[in-house]
């Protein structure tokens, strides 16, 4: 199979596809990587290390997408992308399609066939690629935070961990699946009394279990929620409904008995957001108030350490590049019921049903399509 990864083109982006490492193991597996210059230059990944790995470097996308019978990236293509896309053509990536109507409708226009990271499962019902960036998303959260406070930020002027005679920030974390156990340990770390909020009993006890008496709990009501948002100094939210636009937890009206200052980081921004007030920003413009409160919303914070963040994604990905490689995506997702569960559009089909439901778009399930 010929594969190609084209440099993301996202607002500062820094992450790629796959790694020389990983393009090594395809190529040992006779397949063909075709590389964009400089796709790996914001991960500290030169072209000569991709040639080294056995890739052909291609000087532009569009050669990338005209050649390749693969197309792996990182991030949702953007408009100018989804154009290059063509029928029977595979694309695996983050989409993040429940709340994006306008992408959505691009591949269903493209005819591709698109397997979205996020959707894909283990057998213990988690998302194993989504996972890695949940982490390290997580883990930036409370960091982020800490520099919105700063006044010059346009945040309370609160350290986060307070000194000796000075209370630490209130830290409220709204979800304790990965993303939010991650943040809660960062938050720890950083000396911040900190409250998890969750619905599930059992994530609540794997909490307190792990962190003891350094962090609060609290089931997850409409009261809770509100009496916790009040009070908080940094907010943030991790809910996630795998495939699915993530539940606005936090209204508008809860926004607006905040502290002036307070901050908002809304991790769960690229299935939507988690709190009514939010709406997608990017590293280079990070942040903007709302009725005083700052909110922080960029849709790829891990983007921010694409070094990590790309390492990290490559470890997990790469058994699913080399089955869909290997097999053809026919074999692989027939195989596969987990590969299958990331299978989102399939040739101007919508095979994901939160995705569907999401649109009002007609639901096919990945079976059919694939004649099983």
């Amino acid at each position: 199979m010929r594969i190609g990864v084209p440099k993301e083109i996202k607002n500062h982006e820094y992450r790629v596809g796959l790694v020389p490492s990983s393009v090594q193991e395809l190529v040992h597996h006779g397949h063909q990587v075709l590389v964009q210059k400089d796709a790996g230059v914001g991960a500290g990944l030169s072209d000569a290390d991709y040639v080294a790995a056995g890739a052909t470097i291609i000087d532009s996308a569009d050669q990338i997408f005209a050649e390749a019978d693969m197309i792996v990236k990182v991030k949702e293509p953007l408009a100018v992308e989804r154009k290059k896309l063509r029928k029977g053509q595979i694309l695996f990536t983050y989409l993040h399609l429940a709340p994006d109507a306008e992408q959505t409708h691009d591949l269903i226009a493209s005819g591709a066939i698109c397997i979205a990271y996020e959707t894909v499962t283990a057998p213990n019902g988690s998302l194993p690629l989504l996972t890695p960036m949940s982490e390290v998303a997580g883990r930036l959260a409370p960091q982020v935070g800490a520099h919105s406070l700063e006044k010059a930020q346009g945040g309370r002027g609160v350290l986060l961990g307070g000194v000796p005679g000075v209370p630490a920030a209130e830290v409220v974390i709204l979800g304790g699946g990965v993303s939010g156990t991650h943040a809660a340990t960062i938050a720890v770390g950083m000396g911040a009394k900190v409250t998890v909020v969750d619905r599930s009993a059992e994530a609540l006890k794997r909490l307190a279990t792990q962190f003891g008496t350094s962090i609060s709990t609290v089931f997850s009501t409409r009261s809770a929620i509100e009496e916790l948002v009040r009070r908080a100094d940094l907010l943030i939210g991790t809910v996630l409904v795998p495939g699915a636009a993530a539940p606005k937890l936090v209204t508008h009206e809860m926004v607006r008995t905040m502290k002036p200052g307070a901050v908002i980081v809304d991790v769960a921004i690229d299935q939507g957001g988690c709190v009514e007030t939010s709406h997608a920003t990017t590293h280079s413009d990070p942040t903007y108030v709302v009725d005083g409160v700052v909110h922080y919303c960029v849709a790829n914070m891990p983007g921010a350490v694409a070094r990590t963040s790309t390492f990290a994604l490559n470890s997990v990905t790469l058994p699913f590049t080399l089955a869909l490689a290997n097999h053809g995506w026919q074999k692989a997702l027939q195989q596969d019921v987990h590969l299958r569960n990331g299978l989102n559009v399939f040739e101007g089909k919508v095979t994901c049903e939160p995705v569907a439901q999401a649109h009002n778009l007609p639901y096919t399930k990945a079976e059919s399509v694939l004649g099983m």
